[in-house]
Protein backbone atom coordinates (compact mmCIF):
# COMPACT_ATOMS: atom_id res chain seq x y z
CA UNK A 1 0.00 0.00 0.00
CA UNK A 2 1.60 3.25 -1.11
CA UNK A 3 -1.14 5.70 -2.14
CA UNK A 4 -3.32 5.80 0.98
CA UNK A 5 -0.37 6.62 3.29
CA UNK A 6 0.47 9.64 1.13
CA UNK A 7 -2.98 11.16 1.61
CA UNK A 8 -3.19 10.04 5.24
CA UNK A 9 0.05 11.91 5.93
CA UNK A 10 -1.04 15.06 4.10
CA UNK A 11 -4.40 15.03 5.86
CA UNK A 12 -2.68 14.47 9.22
CA UNK A 13 -0.66 17.64 8.65
CA UNK A 14 -3.86 19.58 7.92
CA UNK A 15 -5.47 18.06 11.04
CA UNK A 16 -2.49 19.30 13.04
CA UNK A 17 -3.07 22.83 11.71
CA UNK A 18 -6.77 22.66 12.64
CA UNK A 19 -5.83 21.33 16.10
CA UNK A 20 -3.36 24.15 16.64
CA UNK A 21 -6.02 26.69 15.64
CA UNK A 22 -8.32 25.39 18.38
CA UNK A 23 -5.57 25.41 21.00
CA UNK A 24 -4.46 28.90 19.95
CA UNK A 25 -7.94 30.33 20.58
CA UNK A 26 -8.64 28.48 23.86
CA UNK A 27 -7.13 31.13 26.20
CA UNK A 28 -8.89 30.41 29.51
CA UNK A 29 -11.47 27.95 28.14
CA UNK A 30 -10.31 24.41 28.87
CA UNK A 31 -13.51 22.60 27.86
CA UNK A 32 -16.19 23.54 25.37
CA UNK A 33 -16.33 26.90 23.64
CA UNK A 34 -17.00 29.20 26.60
CA UNK A 35 -19.60 31.03 24.54
CA UNK A 36 -17.00 32.27 22.06
CA UNK A 37 -18.41 31.89 18.52
CA UNK A 38 -14.94 32.06 16.95
CA UNK A 39 -13.69 29.24 19.14
CA UNK A 40 -16.83 27.26 18.35
CA UNK A 41 -16.14 27.58 14.60
CA UNK A 42 -12.59 26.31 15.09
CA UNK A 43 -13.79 23.43 17.25
CA UNK A 44 -16.40 22.45 14.66
CA UNK A 45 -13.87 22.65 11.80
CA UNK A 46 -11.55 20.36 13.74
CA UNK A 47 -14.32 17.99 14.84
CA UNK A 48 -15.90 17.84 11.39
CA UNK A 49 -12.57 16.71 9.97
CA UNK A 50 -12.35 14.01 12.65
CA UNK A 51 -15.89 12.86 11.87
CA UNK A 52 -15.49 12.32 8.12
CA UNK A 53 -11.85 11.78 7.19
CA UNK A 54 -11.18 8.47 8.99
CA UNK A 55 -14.03 6.61 7.28
CA UNK A 56 -13.18 7.94 3.83
CA UNK A 57 -9.49 7.15 4.31
CA UNK A 58 -10.43 3.66 5.48
CA UNK A 59 -12.46 3.12 2.31
CA UNK A 60 -9.58 4.41 0.16
CA UNK A 61 -7.24 2.00 1.95
CA UNK A 62 -9.59 -0.94 1.42
CA UNK A 63 -9.94 -0.02 -2.25
CA UNK A 64 -6.16 0.13 -2.58
CA UNK A 65 -5.74 -3.26 -0.93
CA UNK A 66 -8.42 -4.62 -3.26
CA UNK A 67 -6.44 -3.56 -6.32
CA UNK A 68 -8.30 -0.40 -7.36
CA UNK A 69 -6.53 1.52 -10.10
CA UNK A 70 -4.00 4.07 -8.89
CA UNK A 71 -5.61 6.99 -10.73
CA UNK A 72 -8.93 6.35 -8.95
CA UNK A 73 -7.20 6.26 -5.56
CA UNK A 74 -5.31 9.48 -6.32
CA UNK A 75 -8.53 11.13 -7.47
CA UNK A 76 -10.29 10.13 -4.25
CA UNK A 77 -7.34 11.13 -2.03
CA UNK A 78 -6.71 14.47 -3.73
CA UNK A 79 -10.41 15.31 -3.71
CA UNK A 80 -10.59 14.50 0.00
CA UNK A 81 -7.61 16.74 0.69
CA UNK A 82 -9.09 19.63 -1.30
CA UNK A 83 -12.52 19.16 0.31
CA UNK A 84 -11.16 19.21 3.83
CA UNK A 85 -8.88 22.19 3.21
CA UNK A 86 -11.80 24.16 1.72
CA UNK A 87 -14.03 23.27 4.66
CA UNK A 88 -11.32 23.78 7.28
CA UNK A 89 -10.33 27.21 5.99
CA UNK A 90 -13.99 28.25 5.83
CA UNK A 91 -14.62 27.27 9.46
CA UNK A 92 -11.30 27.72 11.21
CA UNK A 93 -9.83 30.75 9.48
CA UNK A 94 -12.80 32.93 8.49
CA UNK A 95 -16.55 33.17 8.78
CA UNK A 96 -16.99 34.92 5.43
CA UNK A 97 -15.97 32.16 3.03
CA UNK A 98 -19.26 30.34 2.41
CA UNK A 99 -17.86 29.00 -0.90
CA UNK A 100 -15.31 26.85 0.95
CA UNK A 101 -17.77 25.48 3.44
CA UNK A 102 -20.38 24.62 0.81
CA UNK A 103 -18.01 22.99 -1.69
CA UNK A 104 -15.92 21.31 1.01
CA UNK A 105 -19.07 19.72 2.39
CA UNK A 106 -20.41 18.83 -1.07
CA UNK A 107 -17.15 17.16 -2.10
CA UNK A 108 -16.99 15.27 1.19
CA UNK A 109 -20.52 13.91 0.72
CA UNK A 110 -19.75 12.94 -2.88
CA UNK A 111 -16.65 11.11 -1.64
CA UNK A 112 -18.70 9.28 0.99
CA UNK A 113 -21.15 8.14 -1.67
CA UNK A 114 -18.55 7.20 -4.30
CA UNK A 115 -16.31 5.53 -1.71
CA UNK A 116 -19.25 3.55 -0.32
CA UNK A 117 -20.37 2.40 -3.76
CA UNK A 118 -16.86 1.44 -4.87
CA UNK A 119 -16.22 -0.40 -1.60
CA UNK A 120 -19.51 -2.29 -1.86
CA UNK A 121 -18.78 -3.10 -5.52
CA UNK A 122 -15.32 -4.36 -4.60
CA UNK A 123 -16.80 -6.48 -1.78
CA UNK A 124 -19.50 -8.00 -3.98
CA UNK A 125 -16.99 -8.64 -6.75
CA UNK A 126 -14.79 -10.46 -4.22
CA UNK A 127 -17.65 -12.77 -3.30
CA UNK A 128 -18.02 -14.03 -6.84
Amino acid sequence: MTITPLYAGLLALWFLVLSARVIQKRDKVSLGDGGDPHLLRRIRGHANFAEYVPLILLMIGMLELGGMRAWVLHLLGATLLVARVLHGVALSFTDKWKFGRFYGTLLTFILLLVGALLTIWQGVRGLA
